[in-house]
């Protein structure tokens, strides 16, 4: 069955960029890892996993990160632990792991951890196994890639259960992962990503997968900008659900799929969906898909290819109010119209972002994807008008 289960990201970011949390980090000058050797940081990760578990008291899994810990024995008090006999970057970071594993476990007996296995991929199977790590936690293998390693997986996998991991995750990607920057959803690459595990899952022994995530990113990272919002999406999430459903994809499964979203052409090797859809959210996704292929080019195409604007309305034309009137003839009614147009478009997807977004989500993406091309153009039409 499906269902959603927490995840504590134990990079942290969102907690140590703080200043009342910043000594509990790992570098100071650094927001991406904890300072595992501090009690005040178990304290901290305890409060959060407690806070938590009181909104989900049901749950059988909890994800504790763990992933991409970054600048880790790179404190002081890691490195005066790391020049102690037989004390090791590896074991510092098993340790932690099994810390917080361990702090999950003994308040919540029936929770199993989980953790991400970017960190465990190259320590040997003796130091894991010695770790009492994979009698506490189950790794969930993280891979987004369309052309994935299929072998390199089922190996990987065959390591985890001679370590003794009883059993192992799968993660995926049905947005995110293709651009920091991404606003458009390529289908294509997550459907691969999900027929590739498929593989993995029929190569491998059938009792140890536990289960598959399909993770959506909103950003890389607690400090960088948005990628692909939750509506823009949609669609790839219901093929990659499909997919995995059915063990594939067809052409059977693809009509299936536009008959559940409404729409009468889904593509999955280009971003363009010329059709509208009717799944909620649709209409962000068409307005997004405006703005993304239109906005900038349209601007770009007026004012930096139309030779009314580059010939007799240059910087050095707006800079001194130099205006030859004719030109206004040229020019103006274009770029009212365009404004307009963009305008009209733009105020139809605030509308629609503010109904299922917290207002500073839709501040952040129109700053983003919209301000820098619509303020060029509203500005020509300003200096139009002193000129």
């Amino acid at each position: 069955g499906w269902r959603l289960f927490p995840q504590l990201s134990l990079l942290l970011q969102f907690v140590l960029k703080h200043k009342e949390f910043a000594h509990l980090r790992e570098v100071k000058v650094f927001p991406n890892a904890l300072n595992p050797h501090k009690e005040e940081s178990r304290a901290l990760v305890k409060a959060m996993i407690d806070q938590v578990m009181a909104l989900h008291e049901d749950v059988t899994w909890f994800h504790i990160g763990c992933d991409e810990v970054y600048y880790l024995g790179e404190g002081e008090e890691s490195k005066q632990w790391l020049q102690q006999q037989d004390n090791t970057l590896e074991k510092l970071c098993l340790s932690h792991i099994k810390a917080v594993a361990s702090c999950v476990v003994s308040s919540y007996p029936t929770v199993t951890p989980i953790v991400w296995d970017d960190m465990l991929r190259g320590i040997s199977e003796e130091t894991l196994a010695e770790s009492g790590v994979p009698q506490l936690v189950q790794p969930m293998i993280w891979d987004y890639a369309a052309d994935l390693d299929v072998e390199g997986k089922v190996h990987l996998i065959e390591k985890y259960r001679r370590c003794g991991f009883s059993k192992v995750w799968f993660a995926s990607a049905f947005k995110g992962a293709t651009g920091v920057n991404q606003s458009l959803t390529l289908i294509g690459h997550h459907l691969k990503n999900h027929l590739r595990w498929l593989q993995v899952a029929s190569s491998s022994p059938a009792d140890v997968l536990e289960g598959i995530a399909l993770t959506g990113w909103q950003r890389y990272d607690h400090f960088s900008v948005l990628c692909e919002l939750l509506p823009v999406a949609i669609p790839s999430l219901a093929v990659c659900l499909q997919a995995l459903k059915n063990g594939g994809y067809s052409e059977k499964i693809k009509e299936n799929v536009e008959k559940l979203l409404g729409m009468s052409n889904l593509e999955t090797d280009t971003f363009m969906s010329t059709s509208l859809g009717t799944f909620p959210g649709s209409n962000i996704l068409t307005l997004v898909t405006q703005v993304s292929f239109y906005l900038k080019s349209s601007v770009d195409e007026l004012l930096e290819r139309n030779r009314y604007v580059t010939g007799w309305f240059s910087p050095y034309h707006r800079k001194r109010k130099i205006l030859h009137p004719i030109i206004v003839h040229h020019f103006q009614p274009d770029a009212l119209s365009l404004l307009a147009k963009w305008n009209a478009v733009v105020q139809d997807l605030q509308a629609a972002m503010e109904q299922v977004f917290h207002e500073c989500t839709v501040e952040e993406w129109m700053e983003e994807n919209v301000h820098p091309s619509l303020q060029k153009l509203q500005q020509v039409v300003d200096d139009l008008d002193k000129a």
